[in-house]
């Protein structure tokens, strides 16, 4: 019986290592729904190569706490499978090896459950956020609710083909800011980076560049072609800008 407790509470303080570090990864910018999936990939060694790996890996806090997670989880999996041998290899008898069966099923199914709770999940989130903000060096800030990412404007990341509407040409050339969109930052083929890119700014094809506005003026950008047709959708976008910002100017 004491080894099936023990499993218990090797798996809640697991779901709690995987929270806090998930919280940690969106505290450096992460969505949060990447940094669960970093998490708990990270936790269970799971293999995997994606752009999003890579962004983690050249981060310094996010590679070490990848790292941390990698090495908590090998300990807990192993100790897990050592106190789910022990437990059913002590068992004298089939009742008691049943009554063990439920048991353990009866105390995963309530630790499943609370895991899935938007209420836990919500509470928790809060505590660790307040948690390492206190004990912790993170660089923590709210950036959604900074940017009102909550809403209709939102932050995306373009990958610039060679028959898009921005390929090879400058940023002063798109007029962007006249559409309500401002360029966040650039990232080279070359893996460079450009923050807070200039007017002369070229654009040039397999850039992936960083740009914050409303989320269909975003898509529209998304799947403008150059040529007349992407350059009149930019001339409506204006418009539409323009004709936005007069509503809000009358309304305050």
């Amino acid at each position: 019986m004491f080894a099936i407790v023990s499993l218990i509470v090797i798996v809640v303080v697991s779901i709690i290592v995987v929270r806090v570090a998930t919280v940690a990864l969106s505290l450096t910018g992460l969505s949060n729904q990447l940094a669960r999936f970093q998490a708990r990939s990270a936790f269970t060694s799971t293999g995997f190569t994606s752009s999003e790996t890579e962004k983690v890996m050249r981060h310094p806090v996010r590679r070490k706490i990848i790292m941390t997670l990698m090495i908590l989880g090998n300990a807990g999996i192993v100790t897990a499978i050592s106190s789910l041998i022990v437990s059913f290899v002590g068992a004298e008898s089939s009742g008691g090896l049943w009554l063990r069966i439920a048991l353990l099923a009866a105390g995963l199914s309530s630790l499943w459950l609370l895991s899935y709770s938007d209420w836990v999940d919500r509470r928790m989130s809060e505590f660790i956020q307040r948690a390492l903000q206190r004990w912790t060096d993170l660089e923590i800030r709210d950036y959604a609710g900074l940017l009102h990412l909550t809403g209709e404007y939102i932050v995306v990341e373009l990958n610039v083909n060679a028959n898009d509407w921005l390929a090879e040409s400058s940023l002063n050339e798109l007029k962007l800011n006249d559409e309500g969109v401002l360029v966040l930052g650039i990232e080279k083929e070359d893996a460079s980076y450009i923050g807070a890119p200039r007017g002369d700014t070229r654009l040039e094809v397999n850039d992936r560049v960083l740009l914050y506005g409303k989320a269909s003026v975003l898509k529209n950008l998304d799947e403008r072609r150059r040529g007349a047709a992407g350059n009149w959708e930019h001339h409506k976008a204006v418009d539409d800008q323009k004709r936005s910002e007069e509503k809000e100017a009358v309304v305050s």
